[in-house]
């Protein structure tokens, strides 16, 4: 999940895609106001439903893109304007299985992909290391866009989809239209990972420290053991949301992916500083470890009920944020935003899509 806010060549992306250079680093929109006109009028009214309206999207597509065989769910018109709705840990696309059947119908063509490691996505090569560096994992949707002929999105996340959105618009915001980011500013610093935080906020990390023990990787590596611990951080994280059996078992196949396990562990490992990651993102895990403003247009998010979102309105990163922004807390509701709210969170890509 999220990090604690305390906060050479391009990498070839194979089959699909071409190499990514870092276009747009050191060359981000500049700095304006709230108050500047929305560039697509008056955004409409996302219609209210219930979550739980939707189980299920259509027949899930796969294309080969950079090292990966993408597997991902789209719905809305071939031909509107784009938004790519990325999911967290431990999750799928079923968090947006409401999402973006709302946004669809508003004229949106909506792409939900599995990230590396989750459902039918497969890596294309035995040879590829199954590393999950937060850079990887952002080249991964870069190379997903190439594939599909997509130049520039709507990225709305939450946990690594928010990350993974704030990488692309930080370095790459040539292909970001405007970004819905999930608790904030989520580029993961590694060198503040280091230090210590308060007390209550390692207790938080129980499963962090956990991954990085023989018996926490013994526990991801069995099946039977990574669905019940999965299933227990739903709980915990979000406290209100009252999901049933049916719901958790059509997401927990997504965990049954062969890599699941070696790409939940390298990223959680990786992140405080276990284990070093694939030469070949150092270049773009430099830039990173800048903190990268972010300058297209943003709304973030905040679920009240999410135990790992500081307090202070968004204050904590706001100053991370350049460009037009708006600030939103959502109250009673907890870490997996979009489906525990779908039409609050589809009505803030809309408002960002305007912003």
């Amino acid at each position: 999940m999220i990090n604690r806010r305390t906060f050479s060549k391009a990498v070839s992306l194979g089959t699909g895609a071409a190499a990514v250079a870092l276009t747009g680093l050191q060359s981000q929109a500049s700095a304006t106001t709230a108050a500047r006109q929305p560039r697509g009028g008056t955004a409409p009214t996302v219609p209210t439903i219930a979550p739980g309206t939707h189980t299920a999207f259509p027949a899930l597509k796969h294309v080969k893109a950079g090292v990966l065989d993408v597997g991902y769910a789209e719905l809305g018109p071939r031909h509107g304007p784009v938004v790519i709705c990325l999911h967290g840990w431990p999750y799928d696309i079923h968090s947006y299985v409401d999402v973006a059947p709302l946004l669809a119908d508003l004229g949106y063509r909506v792409i939900v992909p599995y990230l590396r490691g989750h459902g039918t996505t497969r890596f294309l090569s035995s040879r590829t290391p199954r590393t999950a560096e937060q850079s990887a994992i952002a080249l991964d949707i870069i190379a997903l866009m190439d594939a599909l002929k997509i130049h520039k999105a709507v990225l709305a996340g939450f946990d690594w989809g928010s990350r993974t959105g704030d990488i692309i618009a930080a370095l790459w915001p040539d292909r970001v239209k405007a970004l819905v980011s999930t608790s904030g500013y989520l580029i993961t610093d590694r060198r503040a990972q280091l230090e210590p935080a308060a007390p209550a906020v390692e207790h938080n990390w129980w499963y962090q420290w956990y991954f990085a023990t023989e018996r926490g990787k013994k526990a991801m590596e069995d099946p039977d053991e990574r669905l019940a611990l999965c299933r227990y951080v739903w709980t915990l994280v979000s406290p209100n949301w009252n999901f049933d059996d049916a719901t958790y078992q059509r997401t927990a196949q997504a965990f049954l992916n062969p890599d699941y396990a070696a790409i939940v562990l390298f990223n959680y490992r990786w992140r405080i500083g276990l284990i070093d990651g694939e030469p070949r993102y150092d270049r773009y895990e430099q830039h990173l470890a800048a903190q990268p403003s972010i300058g297209v247009p943003t709304i973030t998010l905040d679920p009240a009920l999410d135990p790992f979102t500081p307090p202070g309105d968004g204050s904590a990163y706001r100053s991370h944020f350049t460009g037009p922004y708006q600030h939103r807390t959502v109250a009673d509701i907890g870490h997996n935003l979009p489906q525990e709210a779908p039409t609050v969170f589809a009505q803030a890509v809309v408002d960002a899509d305007h912003l």
